[in-house]
């Protein structure tokens, strides 16, 4: 190969190289911006340190120019004509591309997300399904530290039976002061049955949103069945009611996660 072969390569090393490293920059200001959630831990880490091969890439070109000093300088205006004419195919090209590479990453982000609500939907399912008697405790809520220590507990054999078993909480209706509260119980309750202090309501009050709070009076007023799934920028919840006469509960799921579930 001689000299003015390998300037050629180095130049369509350099190009391509280029190129590539705007689309990383867009694909990861795309992503880092909308919050979005694609690939799984390993692809993302993949993409990311991908960088690094393209600017090594580009400055292997750019050594390459440097020792073979762009010869035939006289020859390169009817090259430049033919590389224009091209160039605007290559441009519009890569224009065209760009919304195609969005829909990709925003499609990636709705399947990771769909399938974040499957398993999440199977996970309460699970819960109610596989032991009946730990169901039936749950949805029997009684405002004491029987109940609280017995729930929390459950909660806990719960999450240690699947290492991918999210963030969990049990919600319940309940009053403080004549007035309707939404009161959450976890598995980290540190209340003892030995504890001359009774539990307060106020303690447990779930913060909620004015959507949330909606959504939750409906549940306990018996308007509305269904589960409420949302997800945005990598936290997922889930709102699961469980009804058995006439008592109700809502299993509440919730987890953070930095990575997609698209790919290996």
């Amino acid at each position: 190969m001689n000299p003015k072969q390998l300037v050629k390569l180095s130049n369509t090393i350099g190009i391509v190289s280029i190129v590539l490293l705007i689309y990383w920059v867009f694909i990861f200001i795309t992503i880092e911006v909308f919050g979005l959630k694609v690939f799984k831990e390993n692809l993302t880490e993949t993409f990311y340190l991908s960088v690094v091969g393209i600017l090594a890439l580009m400055a292997g070109a750019l050594i390459i120019n440097i020792m073979f000093n762009l010869t035939r300088i006289a020859q390169r205006h009817n090259q430049d004509d033919k590389i224009a004419t091209g160039g605007k195919w290559i441009g519009w090209l890569f224009i065209a591309s760009l919304p195609v590479i969005l829909l990709i990453l925003f499609g990636g982000d709705y399947l990771s997300s769909k399938k974040k609500e499957k398993m999440l939907v199977n996970s309460a399912i699970s819960i109610i399904e596989t032991n009946k008697s730990k169901s039936n405790h749950l949805v029997n809520y009684k405002f004491k530290e029987e109940w609280i220590v017995r729930t929390g507990e459950i909660l806990d054999i719960m999450s240690k039976t699947d290492k991918n078993f999210p963030n969990v909480s049990i919600l319940v209706q309940d009053s403080i002061d004549s007035e309707p509260s939404i009161l959450g119980f976890t598995k980290y309750y540190r209340g003892t049955l030995n504890d001359t202090i009774a539990p307060q309501k106020g303690k447990f009050i779930r913060e909620t949103t004015q959507i949330e709070r909606k959504y939750l009076n409906k549940v306990f007023r018996g308007s509305n069945e269904a589960y409420r799934y949302s997800s945005h920028d990598g936290r997922y919840e889930l709102f699961y009611p469980y009804t058995k006469e006439d008592k109700k509960v809502i299993i509440y799921f919730s987890e953070s996660q930095r990575y997609g579930k698209i790919g290996r």
